[in-house]
């Protein structure tokens, strides 16, 4: 099974119906305004959360928010050398 990382269509019943209908659970929390609580799995939340954190920190270095490398390979090396360096910070 697997989850989805979207937030607000996530939170909608009919989405949440057809993603169960394909076999996926959505991580997604409802709203505390919501009229009925929504099962979620916490620890697939948390770890959609702490991946969101780490995409958002590779896009603080320019390099690789604009892609200045065309080649692939000099590509995923600058994401290599940025993930390194934020590991060790």
């Amino acid at each position: 099974m697997s989850a989805t990382g979207s937030n607000e269509p996530a939170r909608a019943d009919w989405f949440r119906e057809a993603l169960k209908d394909k076999g996926i659970k959505p991580c997604i929390p409802g709203r505390k305004s919501r009229g009925k609580a929504v099962r979620h799995d916490r620890r697939r939340y948390r770890r959609r959360k702490r991946i969101e954190i780490m995409f958002a920190r590779l896009k603080d270095w320019r390099r690789i928010a604009t892609r200045y490398d065309r080649c692939p390979k000099v590509f995923l090396s600058a994401v290599a050398l940025a993930a390194t360096v934020m590991f060790w910070l």
